[in-house]
């Protein structure tokens, strides 16, 4: 039997969020933005009227003025966001436990259990959330009804904002084989570059081809992608309960301006291993691996990693470890753009047995007591905010940092 699948979208969520706070807002193109005298100061949501002057995400904040010169930029409050994704997850969980965050403001959510208690009609279970969502807490949301979560997610981007769209399997081939295949999910693009050069330019023409070719050029994805067109081999919803288990734990930062040399680099550097470490002593774990990715202004990017001989939390030998790469696979004299450092290969720390740090003239007992000072610092932070306290190589007299990319991969 076909599962039944809902995609819930936040409409313009970023934007949407500063609105209620500030209703005048409505009434004027306004888009939510970085800082507008920074060279990389990006729109990150805008309202319908913004979009309607043809102001797009992730284009800089001089790109749109001038196609909207009237355009309302207000700074973005990713506490306020976060808070308000809880509450719209809450309302999604009225309906199922199988709700699956899939960022700040998607979901998916799993009824096919559940949606008898509701009445039954899938379409009307998600014009009832619509409306629900809207009359809680002022955000509309765009829903997707099929039965993959694939597809799902393809419906609630078929039409925004505040719609239904139901995708039944009768509804493949009229509604979303002629989409452009960069609309599935995970279609980057990367790929999208190789399918076009293959000559696949529908998710029609994806789901049509061969499964054996496609494996051939883009490997295990192109198998996955064409199990995706066709509506086969997708996850489960999870349940809201269920523990993630996090494999990796990343941190990236896009700079105001090209970093060169030491005393730019390793400063931004440890600033990223500090968050970094704090999040994998948050979620109990250490790593095995450091990985270091590298880009430079013309978007070339390198990746390198290294293997640890004892897992670690600590900013400390996360730092050391990624300036190791750094000066091994990096010109000191050559720009840099951007930066990520992610611990990865994680273990439980009840599973780490005490030995020598990669240190060797550091004794367990001394590494222990450096692993209490972090966590102490941690407690500070929680309690006071993150920039209470930070180690002396992060503190700068001009902050380095623009956007911060923050993840934890479940993948």
């Amino acid at each position: 039997m076909d599962r039944t699948i809902l995609h819930c979208d936040l409409n313009g969520f970023y934007a949407s969020v500063e609105c209620i706070g500030r209703p005048e807002l409505r009434a004027v193109p306004m888009a939510v933005g970085g800082d507008p005298e920074s060279r990389h100061g990006i729109i990150l949501a805008k309202n319908e009227l913004a979009k309607k002057k043809g102001v797009v995400t992730a284009e800089t904040i001089w790109q749109a003025r001038r196609k909207c010169p009237d355009l309302v930029v207000v700074p973005p409050h990713h506490d306020r966001y976060a808070h308000y994704s809880g509450l719209v997850n809450d309302i999604y969980q009225r309906y199922t436990d199988l709700v699956e965050p899939f960022g700040i403001d998607e979901s998916w959510l799993d009824i096919t259990g559940s949606m008898h208690l509701f009445g039954g009609d899938a379409r009307q279970i998600a014009d009832e959330l619509r409306a629900v969502v809207k009359r809680e807490l002022e955000l509309t949301i765009s829903v997707g009804v099929s039965f993959t979560k694939t597809f799902a997610k393809l419906g609630s981007d078929y039409k925004k904002p505040d719609a239904t769209t139901v995708i039944r399997r009768e509804d493949v081939e009229s509604i979303l084989y002629p989409l452009p295949v960069e609309s599935l999910l995970y279609v980057g693009r990367s790929a999208r570059s190789t399918l076009h050069r293959l000559g696949i330019h529908t998710i029609g023409q994806l789901a049509r081809c061969d499964r054996g070719a496609l494996a051939r050029v883009l490997g295990k994805a192109g198998e996955q992608l064409w199990d995706s067109a066709n509506g086969l081999g997708d996850s489960p919803v999870r349940s809201a309960y269920a523990e993630r288990e996090i494999k990796s734990v990343g941190n990236g930062m896009t700079f105001h301006r090209n970093l060169c040399g030491e005393q730019e680099l390793r400063p931004a550097l440890s600033s990223l291993c500090d968050s970094v470490a704090a999040r994998m002593r948050r979620h109990g774990v250490k790593c095995q691996t450091v990985q270091l990715q590298i880009r430079d202004p013309d978007f070339k990017t390198i990746s390198r990693q290294k293997t640890l001989k004892t897992p670690t939390f600590l900013a400390r030998e996360l730092t050391e470890v990624s300036w190791r790469i750094l000066r091994e696979s990096w010109s000191m004299g050559a720009p840099v753009r951007m930066m990520t450092v992610t611990g990865a290969n994680l273990l439980p720390v009840s599973a780490v047995q005490p030995q020598l740090s990669l240190f060797e003239e550091e004794s367990d007992a001394r590494r222990q007591k450096r692993e209490r000072l972090e966590m102490a610092m941690d407690s500070i932070r929680e309690k006071h905010g993150r920039q209470a306290i930070r180690p002396g190589s992060v503190i700068e007299p001009e902050e380095t940092v623009l956007l911060p990319d923050e993840k934890d991969s479940e993948n």
